[in-house]
């Protein structure tokens, strides 16, 4: 790409070599990512992976697409961009193992005002950081410099992961039951919902993000930019050890929204607020927002990243399978007979 230069659309905002010099930056994180079916290197017109396909019966794809929103202006901020990557990363695959999936491969989107090769290779940094804490690779990309349109400290980073399942294994509503008991896996904070809330009550365009909280144990600013947990492996491991009969991403629309997509008519998930191991942040959001308690948790996760729905007599055994993984899982509530797909009392 060496003799590749356009000092015409260089003069329109556009430096084509800086794009250039940023897959070359990227390259040794994407390396990171490589799994056994990748057939392709970044920089073609499109990534290549052949999906090992023995054992299965009937394989279907599972996709899902999500981007860092307004969590990014944090790290733009605080000029830190090498975790939100992981983000990304995580609101999709963590979508896809909700079905029963492995993800296999995701691929990243990256708009930005002003292309700086290192930045964009931070950013790649914390993609390929979450690719290889989900177990799939990073096959390939898009960077999209947008002058005039977008300020030069500014970008958006959005992505995509496709995974497989076979079709006897993807989970089935319909096999939740009375009784079920319900596993909280507990998030690392915020994750990555919420944040236009979060901005408001902080007003984090004025305040000092590298105050340090008592309450926190760490600078504002580093408490918000805590990356999203990545569930896949565990989560994979505790369907090869239990009876899973459904799992929830608690993510934007918190508890009320999030855990009625994984129950079916007639049931409810029935929890204590006091069994919820809340972390500090949300007390403090609650408290400096005055926000209703309602509202707290049909916006964030309040502590709790992921819901298993499992049988009453493997739940013992997943939660020793997910603790083996290193997650602190702990029993949350049951599902119930009920109207109401969320009963917190």
């Amino acid at each position: 790409m060496k003799d590749s230069h356009s000092a015409a659309y260089a003069a329109a905002g556009v430096d084509i070599e800086a794009g250039y010099r940023g897959v070359q930056l990227m390259k040794q994180h994407v390396a990171r990512t490589r799994i056994p079916g990748v057939l392709s290197d970044i920089g073609g017109f499109g990534g290549l992976f052949a999906p090992e396909l023995t054992g299965m019966e009937e394989p279907v794809l599972v996709s899902g697409t999500d981007g860092v929103g307004t969590k990014q202006r944090i790290a733009q901020l605080l000029d830190r961009h090498d975790s939100v990557g992981i983000d990304c990363v995580a609101m999709c695959v963590n979508d896809i193992v909700c079905c029963g999936a492995k993800p296999l491969f995701f691929l990243d989107y990256i708009a930005i005002g002003k292309n700086i090769p290192e930045k964009v290779a931070e950013l790649v940094k914390g993609v390929a950081e979450g690719c290889v804490q989900a177990g799939c690779a990073l096959i390939g990309g898009e960077t999209a410099e947008h002058p005039g349109t977008m300020q030069a400290d500014d970008y958006d980073l959005a992505g995509f992961s496709v995974g497989i399942v076979d079709r006897k294994k993807i989970l089935d509503p319909a096999s939740m039951q009375e009784g079920d008991v319900l596993l909280a896996l507990p998030s690392s904070g915020l994750h990555s919902n919420g944040f236009s809330l979060v901005r408001k009550v902080f007003d984090v365009e004025h305040c000092d993000l590298n105050g340090y909280y008592e309450e926190l144990g760490m600078s504002l600013g580093e408490c918000l930019l805590t990356p999203t947990k990545i569930y896949v492996k565990p989560v994979l491991a505790a369907f090869a050890e239990a009876e899973v009969h459904g799992v929830s991403h608690i993510t934007g629309g918190g508890f009320y929204e999030n855990l009625p997509r994984c129950i079916p008519d007639g049931l409810g998930a029935q929890i204590r607020k006091e069994d919820i191991r809340v972390l500090p942040i949300f007390s403090l959001l609650q408290k400096k927002g005055d926000i209703p308690e309602r509202d707290m948790y049909n916006t964030f996760n309040m502590g709790v990243g992921m819901v298993l729905v499992v049988s009453a007599s493997t739940a013992d055994r997943a939660l020793a399978v997910l603790q083996e993984q290193g997650v602190e899982a702990y029993r949350l509530g049951e599902i119930v007979k009920s109207e109401e797909k969320v009963v917190l009392w």
